[in-house]
């Protein structure tokens, strides 16, 4: 990058949960003096939540003519017809969920949109790098998830508490859900134990599963709403969970995680199949067994190495890395024109010269 240019950097987004990880880079591009437009193109996307400082296009074709050197997506989906390279940030953490689609882990699916992937730890970036190997027509780099960057740059401060805190995080399938069926453990854990709850919920959440848990609130049982969970993180001593990505994000802060029936219990995890083995494996969790305290370690060095809260940083400089290099070296991208047609649609881009 020639010292003293400015560039243009695009956020394109399609979920709430694209605040938390794309603000960090956004602080980072700023500092050097570069611009940054977010296009939202999902109309459950809360607009409401930008801030009066952040620059928001209104549609694809402010995008096009904006021309951004780069389009940064913590997605699965970009179109082609928006100018600059297409970088894949990470959106979430390899889970246990190990969601297939041909046999294939739906976090690894790869749609021949990008031209840059990247990787968040061991755990992910070898199967990135395989695929590009065998693709030819993108790169990848590791550089850690830009979201968890608050939580090592002492950008965020953990709130005093006197008393233990418990975080419950429950996904909304109902496959996977803890929470339909521990509302009245969790009652009769608030009851009995001097414990603090913060509660919350995935973003689709039934609203009746929700209400069942505003009824139980009480002095210290709070449901907390929001997109950003990194507070709470960073609040609680131990976290209760079912089978969400989330809780990889809390084992990398070193503390103990309670799983409900987990689809794939980790050792790091202490993982129970009954309602009335959550009070005591709680209990368990919040003594740190060394034996899990170890587990939680190795599992954060596969995960998530980069702890030094500089992910953002390293995502911004493999993206002009790529920018500086162009794409010349790389294979050209399949055409997916049934997908490419969907995306123009979706966003009543019709123009194709």
């Amino acid at each position: 990058m020639i010292a003293g240019a400015h560039r243009r950097y695009l956020f394109y987004v399609e979920e709430n949960y694209c605040y938390g990880i794309l603000r960090p880079i956004q602080q980072v591009l700023w500092r050097r003096g570069d611009e940054v437009a977010w296009l939202a193109v999902d109309q459950r996307f809360d607009r409401r939540g930008f801030r009066p400082d952040e620059q928001v296009l209104d549609n694809v074709h402010q995008a096009i003519a904006w021309n951004p050197v780069a389009v940064m997506v913590p997605g699965n989906f970009v179109p082609d017809f928006i100018p600059g390279i297409k970088v894949m940030v990470t959106h979430g953490l390899v889970s246990g969920k190990r969601r297939t689609v041909g046999r294939v882990v739906h976090h690894f699916i790869e749609r021949g949109l990008f031209d840059l992937y990247i990787g968040h730890g061991p755990s992910s970036t070898p199967q990135w790098q395989r695929l590009a190997h065998r693709a030819g027509y993108f790169e990848v780099a590791e550089c850690g998830w830009s979201k968890l960057d608050p939580l090592f740059d002492g950008s965020l401060v953990r709130t005093p508490a006197d008393v233990p805190v418990i975080y419950f995080a429950s996904t909304f399938s109902p496959r996977l859900a803890a929470a339909p069926q521990l509302v009245a453990t969790v009652r009769a854990l608030a009851q009995e134990h001097n414990w603090q709850w913060r509660i919350h919920f995935h973003p689709k959440m039934p609203a009746e599963i929700i209400d069942r848990y505003r009824t139980i609130e009480s002095h210290n049982l709070r449901v907390v709403t929001g997109h950003d969970t990194l507070q709470l993180l960073l609040d609680a001593d131990v976290m209760l969970c079912d089978t969400s990505s989330i809780i990889s994000e809390f084992a990398l802060l070193g503390k103990p995680v309670v799983t409900f029936r987990n689809v794939s219990p980790q050792p790091f995890m202490i993982d129970v199949r009954a309602s009335d083995q959550v009070g005591p494996a709680l209990q368990r969790a919040l003594g740190r067994p060394p034996q899990i305290m170890q587990a939680i370690a190795a599992h954060a060095r596969q995960t998530h190495p980069w702890q030094d809260g500089r992910s953002s940083e390293r995502v911004v400089a493999a993206t002009d890395r790529l920018v500086d290099k162009g794409l010349g070296h790389l294979r050209h991208k399949p055409m997916n024109l049934i997908r490419h047609w969907r995306m123009r649609r979706q966003l009543h881009y019709y123009r194709f010269f």
